[in-house]
């Protein structure tokens, strides 16, 4: 890999480098920046949070509140008597009226030749009206009329951290001189957008020129967003490219084992299942490596489809893996498969941190020899003491829930094995260019013939006392219910949502019986948490009082009434998970969702959309474009790196426009050799994404 290009060097000092950092600054720094050891480039792109506008002179009778600047003569002082917690005040004037300056916890000396009787200051801090009067407490800024300049400006306002001020973050940023980079955009692009040069772009973003300079949308803003963007989508085509050149294991399904299976099914593949086990077939076939990433809308059918793949490597002679991200989840699996692989001779086991050491130590030897065709796991699979036969497929199931480095440390327990990631959660489309752009994407929109569409309900929680009377009406009728607990935050003292949980389980016992009422929460032990969802499973108990463990991989078909109380804090992606426990069966099925009075807009707008459609796809986009770029899954989307510069309700446009950027650049110079190319290495470098750099062939 080629080395850091010089003209960067500057970028990388480390901050020790500036004048005035010492030890103690260097390690505020560093928590304020969340790395380890900052460096230069770190300081620059910690952009201002806001602004304050010091810059027009204002009349003191003519004074808004807020912010203002005043040139002012100083009349008199009226030190604080007999205590200096009782206020410093200084009168000052100028010729539309007069004014209060306040302080308090004053220096008198200090005050006095800061602000000297007779002379004209220029001020600048908050003002407020007081009994008529205008007052300053504690000014901000004050200078002498011949260094105007220093303080009539955009002054930027940084976020900070312990032991760091804003005039402390203003040194240090002066002293940072933006290095002039080789252009790495098209010459186009930038002449339709209005760009301005990296180096311009980010220094007038921390030092404005003018308020348009400050503004979320301005250009200065998009031309670094799309820098970032340009960077992260240029790392994962590299990154695809490194894996694609290893050889793929070549399998080609003989179609015996699936043709039992699916004859035994009591319905067909629907056309979108059929058409992704097709790519799969293809991707495996192809002696290149597959890498797909498979969304599905819940109860598309995504786990027929990898059991599907499972078995064409099965057939073939390998091993095939399903890592799931809880234990449940994964007996769950387990279970269904056996009932339908085992009549075929495939043999399927179950590895996870809790099984007992002896039954640990017999699954993992029976892996190591390949007795075991299918192993379904959790983060046990990937640690060291498991070793596989010939493992020839990773199928990760709810991938979100997996960090990079999990899924990179299971594949690398056979030979570059062919990866599928499944995801129950529709990703926006934007958002999976930037997450996934190294892999290929299926999408499972379709669902069964036989899944009828549930019926969603919004409804205040003022009527929750009408809510629970339904429910027990339901559960006398012989349904099967949830009753999802809210979100709320925990304390050390008391776990929040366990606490909601455990009232309300207490409260419908009562009401209902404790032998119609289970509970599952994240807090209990396996064992009880497993015989909570057997009880309701089974129908020994008719209403399941729930947190969000029960989000994904819980299959109750006669569960038909799904209640979410404090719906509104929910993400809406999350809210789709959880109505997708019901309507599984061939019943009609209700979810109600509670939410609290005088609900903003927004937040009514968000359970609109929910309540109007039943399509996962089109509730992923429209939460992405309600809540802009935060977490629309509902669980921290771990490929999802974390933006410095870009905003997706802003510049989700400009992902597209990097994607197909990247695919030209790729094709005209794949190795990165022309002066663009060398430019390019320049703003990976500056984004930290060099690492792909690696398996380039030349420079």
């Amino acid at each position: 890999m080629s080395a850091r290009p010089a003209v960067l060097a500057p970028l990388f000092q480390p901050l020790q480098y500036l004048k005035g950092v010492g030890p103690k600054l260097s390690e505020a720094l560093a928590k304020l920046l969340k790395t380890e050891q900052p460096v230069v480039r770190d300081l620059l792109f910690h952009l201002p949070s806001g602004y304050v506008d010091r810059r027009h002179l204002s009349p003191i009778a003519q004074s808004v509140e807020g912010i203002v600047s005043w040139q002012v003569t100083i009349d008199k002082h009226y030190p604080s008597m007999r205590h200096r917690r009782n206020p410093y005040k200084i009168t000052v004037s100028d010729e539309s009226g007069s004014a209060q300056l306040v302080f308090f916890n004053a220096y008198g000396d200090y005050v006095a030749k800061q602000y000297p009787v007779g002379e004209t200051r220029i001020i600048s801090g908050p003002a407020e009206l007081f009994d008529g009067i205008w007052q300053m407490t504690h000014p901000e800024k004050v200078v002498a009329v011949g260094d105007a300049e220093k303080l009539l400006k955009l002054e930027p306002v940084w976020p900070l951290s312990a032991g760091i001020t804003q005039g402390k973050l203003a040194q240090l940023q002066a002293q940072i001189t933006s290095p002039h980079l080789p252009e790495w955009i098209d010459a186009e692009l930038v002449r339709q957008r209005g760009w301005e040069a990296w180096s311009q772009a980010i220094t007038r973003l921390q030092q404005p020129e003018g308020v348009e300079d400050t503004l979320e949308d301005s250009p200065l803003r998009a031309r670094l967003a799309y820098d970032e963007l340009l960077a992260g989508q240029l790392a994962l085509a590299l990154t695809r490219r490194r894996q694609k050149r290893s050889a793929g294991i070549l399998i080609s399904p003989k179609m015996k084992l699936r043709e039992h299976l699916l004859d035994a099914l009591p319905y067909r593949l629907t056309q979108g299942q059929q058409t992704i086990v097709a790519e799969i077939d293809r991707d495996m076939a192809s002696g290149e490596r597959m890498l797909r990433l498979l969304q599905g809308d819940v109860g598309a059918g995504k786990t027929l489809v990898a059991l599907l793949a499972m078995l064409a490597a099965v057939e073939s002679g390998y091993q095939a893996a399903l890592m799931v991200p809880t234990e449940i989840l994964g007996r769950q699996h387990v279970q269904g498969m056996m009932r339908m692989l085992e009549p075929l001779g495939v043999k399927v086991a179950l590895l996870s941190g809790k099984l007992k050491a002896a039954e640990k130590k017999a699954i993992t030897a029976q892996i190591a020899s390949g007795e075991i065709d299918i192993i379904i796991g959790t983060h046990a699979l990937f640690q060291e003491s498991v070793s596989f036969s010939n493992l020839a497929l990773v199928v990760i199931d709810e991938q979100h829930r997996f960090g990079v480095k999990q899924r990179l440390a299971l594949t690398s327990k056979g030979r570059a094995p062919h990866l599928l990631l499944m995801s129950a959660t529709p990703i926006p489309r934007s958002l999976c260019m930037i997450a996934y752009g190294d892999m290929d994407a299926s999408s499972l929109r379709e669902k069964p013939a036989n899944r009828l569409p549930i019926d969603t309900r919004t409804v205040s929680l003022s009527r929750l006392d009408e809510v629970v009377q339904a429910i027990g009406r339901a559960v006398a009728d012989g349904a099967r219910a949830y009753w999802i607990c809210p979100l709320v935050e925990e304390s050390e003292e008391t776990p929040g949502e366990l606490a909601a949980a455990e009232e309300r389980f207490h409260t419908f016992c009562q009401l209902f019986g404790a032998e119609r009422v289970a509970m599952a929460h994240g807090r209990q032990s396996q064992e009880d948490r497993q015989r909570a969802m057997q009880r309701f499973a089974s129908g020994e108990a008719q209403l399941l009082v729930a947190t969000t463990v029960v989000e994904v991989g819980v299959d109750v078909p006669e569960a038909t009434v799904m209640v979410i109380e404090h719906a509104e804090r929910f993400g809406l992606a999350q809210l789709h998970q959880l109505r997708g426990r019901v309507g599984r069966g061939d019943q009609a099925s209700h979810c109600i969702l509670l939410y609290q009075d005088q609900l903003s807009e927004n937040g009514k707008a968000r359970l609109q959309i929910l309540r109007d459609s039943n399509d996962g796809f089109r509730i992923a986009e429209e939460d992405m474009r309600l809540r802009g770029s935060g977490d629309v899954l509902g669980t921290k989307q771990s490929g999802l790196p974390a933006f410095r510069f870009v905003d997706l309700a802003l510049h989700h446009e400009l992902i597209a426009i990097a994607h197909d950027e990247v695919k030209l650049i790729l094709h005209r110079d794949p190795e990165l050799v022309t002066e663009k190319g060398q430019a390019l290495k320049v703003l990976l470098y500056l984004f930290g994404r060099d690492e792909s750099l690696r398996w380039l062939r030349a420079g």
